[in-house]
């Protein structure tokens, strides 16, 4: 999934975040990030901005926690935290030993994360079980790099084309889906929908997560998601939404949540879009 490069100064991007614990949820168990950085320094980015990348690398990531108690709340915690101890450390990868490049590091990243947690379910009796999905990418001059394991997803929307779904469900009813064997309806209702076969900690002794990387043009977008959206949204609504601007000509994130909350509210909703200027 690679276009043309195009030699051209850093782009600008523009971002909208929000998160909402639905209708019937008592806590939020969704968490996301949005960062700068380089070398030297990481910067929290607000739920709403812009910024160019000739001032450092971005991140915007979603992550969903699993567990009992207050324990998938912990959960999606720990992930954000992670990553922002390792990726400032890991710009200058020489010296913290990174041979290899993007990818190389958000796979560091995905196994320390999931050790933390699988540690912490080991010692803690609370904690037992707790797990979270991941989806991220990383913007940088040309490229986007992503990560993503369990069921919280990323959609690119390219300038000039369709919705496209780029990470998997890490389900049976995703792979069943990938397979061709139920369309989007069917996998919405089957019964088994939320049942992860990959997660950070939760049980998983071992973890596959998927990596890969877009070169992205301007205009495209990107929305980085929880389930809680795509239960309440059908993907023509997603990518209606996606594309379409609020009445002050800003991204369109908090209508994309209010409607999957209106919808459906049975989960916690959050939503990242991302805009390349």
């Amino acid at each position: 999934m690679e276009n043309a490069a195009i030699d051209a100064p850093p782009p600008t991007l523009r971002w909208s975040g929000m998160t909402d614990v639905g209708r019937f949820r008592k806590n939020n168990e969704d968490t996301f990030l949005a960062l700068r950085f380089d070398a030297r320094e990481l910067c929290y980015l607000g739920k709403t901005g812009a910024g160019s990348l000739d001032e450092g690398d971005f991140l915007f990531a979603v992550s969903d926690g699993m567990g009992g108690a207050k324990s998938g709340e912990f959960a999606s915690r720990i992930a954000v935290e992670k990553i922002t101890r390792l990726l400032p450390k890991s710009f200058s990868m020489g010296a913290q030993h990174f041979d290899g490049g993007p990818s190389d590091v958000l796979m560091e990243l995905f196994g320390q994360i999931h050790q933390a947690m699988v540690e912490m379910g080991r010692h803690y009796e609370e904690c037992a079980g707790m797990g979270a999905t991941l989806s991220l990418c990383w913007f940088m001059p040309g490229w986007v790099h992503f990560g993503h394991i369990g069921d919280s997803r990323i959609y690119y929307l390219p300038v000039d084309g369709p919705l496209i779904q780029v990470s998997e469900d890490h389900s049976y009813v995703g792979w069943m889906q990938r397979q061709g064997q139920l369309n989007e309806r069917e996998a919405r209702n089957h019964p088994q929908r939320h049942a992860l076969n990959q997660a950070l900690g939760g049980g998983q002794k071992k973890i596959e997560p998927q990596f890969g990387r877009i070169n992205a043009r301007q205009g495209d977008r990107f929305l980085i998601c929880s389930d809680g959206l795509v239960d309440g949204l059908w993907d023509r609504k997603i990518e209606e939404l996606t594309r379409a601007n609020d009445e002050a000509d800003q991204l369109n994130t908090p209508r994309l949540v209010r409607e999957a909350v209106t919808d459906s509210g049975r989960d916690n909703t959050t939503a990242v879009v991302v805009e390349i200027l």
